[in-house]
């Protein structure tokens, strides 16, 4: 694996992914994250002209609250059937 820089608007995040999101942890994990920066990168898959957010989803929106461009990431391949 490898870890980039993620622009995230380019992130994809699937529908079911996003249905249970928990504002006051989005909250909690970006006050983490203005301390302590991002310990943990997110894990992505290349898609059409995006990234598909794989793991990650409260990092992902800790950072956009934080007002950030880019997010480190792991660029993994799609699971194969």
């Amino acid at each position: 694996m490898r870890i980039i820089d993620v622009p995230i608007e380019k992130i994809y995040v699937p529908a079911g992914k996003r249905k249970d999101l928990d504002a006051e942890k989005v909250e909690a994990l970006a006050e983490d994250i203005l301390e302590n920066g991002q310990q943990t990168p997110i894990y992505v898959r290349v898609g059409k002209d995006r990234y598909v957010l794989v793991e990650g989803m409260y990092r992902v929106e800790a950072l956009k609250m934080l007002g950030e461009t880019h997010i480190e990431g792991n660029v993994v391949q799609a699971r194969k059937n």
